[in-house]
């Protein structure tokens, strides 16, 4: 199947450079709601058969753009949310923001038993994120006699780690180390039982933030 994996679009969060990673989360600004709106005409052509959104709001309000336009409802699941920043979570200078990074590249290039200051480690997150996935697999498998298509509107770090850990062939640095903008967006091929694969990244030309979250 394929995975559109997008991140939201902009927050007051993201404005604020604020490691915002705990439930409910920022809602989307006025750029953050046109982001959404252009993702759902980037997708027009795409066939969706599953739109998932993790529980903050500025995902559901990034997904819920894209299912008014089809049609679909939005799959709400907790375990697409960000990597929490624990003891990090609201800080807006540099040096936590660094650390809460370097945590998150740690995972993405194997070291899982590293714990995000005050949070959990990357053994316990990438579980509860291949749970999600392994659930829109099963939904999508069922509502498509074919390749299913997910749209998974999740957060900028946790999609890089997942990525970074489980496509074939990827630069798993590299994608750590990088930004994924608002509505950014890998396109992931593959199953969770045969393997994934990275078959392109998608980074729309526009106002974003650097933040992580």
């Amino acid at each position: 199947m394929r995975l559109l994996l997008v991140r939201h679009g902009q927050t007051h969060s993201n404005i604020a450079h604020a490691l915002d990673t705990a439930y409910p989360g920022a809602e989307l600004t006025d750029l953050g709601r046109q982001q959404a709106e252009r993702l759902a005409a980037s997708l027009a052509a795409e066939t969706i058969h599953v739109i998932a959104a993790s529980t903050l709001l500025r995902a559901q309000q990034t997904a819920a753009r894209v299912a008014e336009a089809r049609g679909l409802p939005v799959m709400t699941l907790g375990a697409l949310s960000e990597i929490g920043a624990g003891d990090l979570e609201m800080r807006t200078d540099r040096d936590s923001i660094d650390a809460y990074r370097q945590v998150m590249i740690s995972w993405a290039t194997g070291e899982l038993d590293v714990q995000m200051p005050g949070g959990t480690g990357g053994r316990e997150f990438l579980g509860r994120y291949d749970e999600a996935i392994a659930a829109i697999e099963d939904i999508s498998q069922a509502l498509s006699a074919g390749a299913a298509t997910a749209l998974v509107v999740s957060h900028g770090s946790a999609i890089r780690t997942w990525v970074a850990t489980h496509c074939d062939g990827v630069d798993a640095l590299d994608i750590a180390r990088s930004n994924l903008v608002n509505t950014g967006m890998f396109v992931v091929e593959g199953s969770s039982r045969s393997g994934w694969r990275l078959d392109r990244r998608i980074d729309p030309i526009e106002d974003s933030s650097p933040v992580p979250a």
